[in-house]
């Protein structure tokens, strides 16, 4: 497969988006180096079977804005570092992984990102603690995150320099508006403070998802929408662990999302619920949909969420328990 002579068509046509699909072939093929030099090209997206491996950090890509990353492979962690280093006006980044793709810790440190998603299908996990993978992300210019994956993967937000101050570690945070995770544990610096954070969306699929909501509301003043959805991994039921409340619920949060299924569905993800709805005094909106209930069953949540919005002070005039 001749790669190389289509990547120098598109060079010469001065294409400003190429996708890469390869699927087939029993070794992965690995990227033309003129590919790194193409300064006109704006949207790059890679897919299975393709080698990323770049030796040394340089000013690659000048022009690229958005970069997809599907289920490849890297030659190793520098290879990450060298390949999202130095991307000048990289602004949209997604990530598909799978468990072999040779990278123990993936690095992303690209200062001018603003959208991040990342999906991890670690399905099976490592024996050993040592080998699970991680994430490294230093994203200071970031608005929307979202994380999908298994509990076998780990993220830290932000590697943080000895001399770096809190100033510094709430700034790498404070542009973010819209997070989605389906992880049970986010390790994000001490003094976190998500200032512009508005939409929030979390899976209750995870074991002790209720404490990263906790954290999460703790911190993040401005925000508006909660979506706590759950029906996850074949209805599998997992611990949710001892729930911490909040201090308070934000308030300005207006839009309360419930998606759940009769099969997990547990006494401390009802307590969130409750909670919520008895504490969010500006709600205006609150969205419950819970799967397997027959009309019984669904009257009587109804029933009993109604009495928790009556007895708190919020002005919610819309709340709706659907199948």
């Amino acid at each position: 497969m001749d790669i190389a002579s289509w990547i120098g068509i598109a060079y010469a046509r001065h294409v400003h988006e190429l996708e890469l699909d390869v699927i087939g072939p029993s070794s992965n093929i690995k990227l033309p180096i003129g590919l790194y030099y193409y300064e006109t090209l704006d949207t790059l997206k890679l897919k299975n079977s393709v080698l990323i491996d770049i030796p040394c950090q340089d000013c690659y890509l000048k022009a690229l804005r958005t970069l997809h990353l599907c289920y490849v492979d890297y030659e190793n962690d520098a290879s990450v570092v060298n390949f999202l280093s130095g991307r000048p006006k990289l602004e949209n980044l997604v990530v598909n992984r799978r468990r072999w793709d040779y990278v123990k810790t993936f690095n992303i440190a690209v200062p001018s990102l603003q959208r991040l998603e990342i999906c991890d299908w670690n399905w099976n996990g490592q024996e050993k603690e040592e080998e699970l993978g991680d994430y490294a992300i230093n994203v200071p210019s970031l608005k929307y995150l979202k994380i999908k994956g298994t509990r076998d993967i780990r993220f830290r937000l932000v590697e943080i320099a000895p001399e770096a101050n809190v100033s510094d570690l709430q700034r790498s945070f404070i542009s973010i508006k819209s997070l989605s995770s389906s992880l049970s544990e986010i390790a994000f610096p001490n003094y976190t403070i998500f200032h512009e954070l508005v939409y929030l969306e979390l899976c209750t699929s995870q074991a002790m998802w209720c404490n990263l909501l906790t954290l999460m509301i703790n911190t993040s003043p401005k925000l508006q929408v909660l979506k706590l959805i759950g029906c996850g991994w074949g209805y599998r039921k997992v611990r949710a662990g001892r729930w911490n409340q909040p201090k308070n619920v934000p308030e300005c949060l207006e839009t309360f999302v419930w998606n759940s299924c009769k099969e997990e569905q547990q006494e401390e993800e009802k307590k969130v619920v409750k909670y919520i709805l008895g504490n969010a005094n500006r709600l205006k909106k609150a969205n419950i949909s819970i799967k397997g209930f027959n009309s019984h069953e669904r009257l009587k949540m109804l029933e009993e969420l109604e009495s928790v919005v009556k007895a708190s002070k919020s002005s919610c005039n819309s709340l709706l328990v659907a199948e």
